[in-house]
């Protein structure tokens, strides 16, 4: 259990951010696919520079709806304190100001990693307590105006510390276990279910993405090329052909710098890759968004 509540509070220790809210007067006019972002190539830029990535707090965890007309992330206000789920949608050309999603309506403090099914029928996320404890699977359903009530996933995975839930197109599901020290779980969607769990079987890494055929699995590790680095990177895993994982490529130099990179994640249209990036004082994280061609320049070839 102490090395379960370091782990998150770890996590949580490099999320500080000073609040920032625009009023509906205020927002700027963002309209076009990204918020009207000038799309990145191979090297990795800050995402919506003091718009969405703004200095001072911490933001990770994106994920966009398959229409691209909707967009979820995590952000924290100040170190130590539980983080949030804030969102905004493509209506009538234009972003609408951020908000505050609340899916869980204060039964728990904390919501976060939101992660859009490819159906965008539901959302699953992290929640957690106030004192960073029951950290837990969740989701939600679309309806017709809005979401339901927050459900705490039925499923034998939720009896340990779990986050970072991210689905196949299948509807598999891939998570960190903070129980078993920050691995990467999986559990087959069995009719809508997951009645069981497995170790994914890889080398090392969390706060995994699994990609939509579960061709690649993305997760962040401390740098295992250079033992004089202590900083996370990201990493792929490729599926070779008998089913088994290759082993671990860091994604190179321009995607895993010198600072901590963390909680990767791809656009539904499968052109970016979002993660975030640790540059600022006091931990603070910003997110960065990079082409999937780094992803395929490392992909073994057979």
């Amino acid at each position: 259990m102490k090395y379960i509540c370091s782990s998150i509070v770890l996590l949580f220790s490099i999320l500080a951010f000073s609040s920032n809210s625009y009023g509906q007067d205020e927002f700027p006019v963002l309209a076009g696919p990204y918020f009207g972002q000038k799309p990145p190539g191979l090297i990795p830029e800050v995402f919506a520079p003091g718009i969405i990535s703004i200095s001072g707090r911490s933001e990770m965890g994106v994920s966009f709806s398959p229409d691209l007309d909707e967009m979820y992330f995590t952000v924290q206000k100040k170190r130590g304190i539980p983080a949030d789920i804030y969102f905004s949608k493509l209506k009538d050309k234009q972003w609408t100001p951020f908000k505050k999603a609340n899916f869980t309506k204060g039964k728990k403090a904390g919501e976060m990693e939101p992660n859009v099914s490819y159906d965008g029928n539901k959302i699953y996320f992290t929640a957690y307590n106030a004192d960073f404890t029951d950290t837990s699977i969740w989701y939600v359903n679309r309806l017709n105006n809005g979401w339901s009530n927050a459900i705490k996933l039925n499923s034998p995975l939720n009896e340990h510390e779990v986050m970072t839930s991210t689905l196949a197109k299948n509807g598999d599901l891939y998570y960190t276990n903070l129980s078993k020290r920050f691995k990467t779980y999986y559990s087959p969607n069995i009719n809508g279910k997951y009645p069981k769990f497995q170790e994914a079987e890889i080398e090392f890494g969390g706060h995994a993405f699994i990609s939509p055929s579960q061709e690649y699995l993305i997760v962040d590790a401390r740098n295992r090329e250079d033992e004089n680095k202590k900083d996370a990177d990201l990493y792929v895993y490729f599926k070779k052909k008998d089913g088994a994982w290759t082993k671990p490529i860091n994604l190179g130099i321009t995607v895993s710098s010198t600072f901590d990179e963390t909680v990767a994640t791809v656009t539904p249209d499968g052109k970016y890759l979002f993660f975030s990036r640790r540059t600022e004082e006091g931990g603070a994280l910003n997110l960065y968004w990079v082409s999937t061609e780094v992803i395929e320049n490392v992909r073994p070839k057979e």
